[in-house]
Parts: C-alpha cells; structure tokens; sequence
C-alpha cells in the first residue's frame, strides 16, 4: 500500500475519530466492486441496518413525544443517499474511494450513489472491528448536528409511503417496483422504475437518477392516477 493511500487512511480515520484495529476492513469500505472481488457490498449491507438503528436511537430520544410515523418518516428522510452524499464529502471520501481505472476516469468517484454506499461500508466495517457501540458512537458524531435541525413536522410523507398506506386502507395489496430501464453511462445513469398496482390493474413509470427517486417519482405517478380514479368513480 502506497504512502499516500496509507495518509489518506489516517486523515480518514481522524476524520471519523476512529481508529481501526484492524485497517483492512476499512480499506475493504472503500473499494467498489468495479475495483475487485474483495469489495464494499456486504459491509454496505450490514452498515445499513447499523444505521438505521443508530438513528432510531438518536430520534427516540431527541422526540420523545413523537409517535412513530414521524420517526420513521425523519429517520427514512436522514438515511436516504442524498444526506450520506453529503455527509462523505465532509468526510472526503472521494479523494480515496477505490475504483477501476475505467470508473475513476469516467467519475465514479463523484457519484452519489457510490459515495452513500462507501459510507455505510464504513459504519459496517466499524462495526465488524469494534462492535455496535463505536458505530452508534460515529452516527452521533456524524447525525447529531442534523438532528439538532430536524423538526418532525417539517417532514411529510414520502410517497412510496403514501401509497402503500392508501392502498393498506382499502385492504388492497402493497404495489410492485421493478427497472424497467436504465439509460446513461454507469456513472451518470438514469433509472426508469415501473410501479405496478395489481388490485387497480395500474401500472406508472417514474425516472430518476438513483433507483430510489425513480421509485418514488413512480409512486406519485400511481397515487395521483388512483386519486383521480376514485374521484371519478363516485
């Protein structure tokens, strides 16, 4: 491992205020699958649900009069890949993201959804090093200062939400998302998801340049299709 990777891993886990026992697991946070097999999908995998937990923690105590739709719409808006985007630019991230040489070139390293991923891999591989608590302890650090500027009613529902609890209210089955294309070179793609409402025989489209916002831009189309539905049928 070159000098400058070997600096860039100790800025990084300065940054964290972490220091790992064991640095391959961090270095396994940070390599793409475009990079090797010994890559950052599983530890993605269990950071998310670290995360998820962490942030529960952080909003059960923070709105303690809060019921839990509004917690799990805050923690739902606090996990999505827009704030871990933003949240691995503070953390530079980029300047040492593992990638092929033909996804380095193409940008990878700027790509919100990689960046959003290799942090979870992080919190996954703290996890893996140390147990739960030095990864609770990192989304505090890194989740506190939003959460000081969260309001729980500045949040509305989201519309993948909206959906499935309209449907649920008419004792209807939850809808079915699938890609239906995707458009664009890897590092700059475009999603196309379809959302299919089998007891209305509906089916909506919805793009967006994550597979998240192609979903809920799909949900929007679907809801607002089956209001108008039933306005007309009355």
């Amino acid at each position: 491992m070159g000098a400058v990777v070997t600096q860039g891993l100790t800025a990084l886990q300065q940054r964290l205020g972490y220091q790992f026992k064991t640095p391959a697991l961090l270095v396994r946070a940070l390599t793409h699958k475009s990079f090797g097999a010994d890559n950052n999908e599983r530890l993605e995998f269990l950071g998310d649900a670290v995360l998820n937990l962490a942030v529960s923690g952080l909003l059960y105590a923070r709105f303690d009069q809060s019921d839990e739709g509004g917690l799990t719409r805050v923690r739902a808006h606090l996990v999505r890949q827009d704030m871990l985007h933003r949240l691995a630019l503070q953390l530079n991230v980029p300047a040492i993201l593992r990638l092929s040489e033909a996804e380095a070139k193409g940008g990878g390293a700027q790509r919100p959804s990689m960046l959003a991923d290799a942090v979870e891999a992080i919190i996954g591989a703290i996890y893996l090093d140390a147990g739960f608590e030095p990864a609770r302890q990192l989304v505090e650090r890194l989740f506190t200062p939003i959460v000081a500027e969260t309001r729980i009613d500045g949040w509305g529902k989201d519309a993948k939400t909206e959906l499935q609890e309209w449907l649920q209210a008419r004792k209807h089955p939850v809808p079915d998302y699938r890609i239906a294309a995707t458009r664009g070179r890897a590092h700059d793609q475009t999603f196309v998801v379809e959302c299919k409402v089998a007891g209305y025989a509906i089916s909506q489209t919805g793009e967006g340049r994550s597979r998240r916002a192609a979903e809920q831009e799909a949900a929007r189309q679907a809801l607002a299709c089956l209001k108008e539905k039933e306005v007309t049928s009355r």
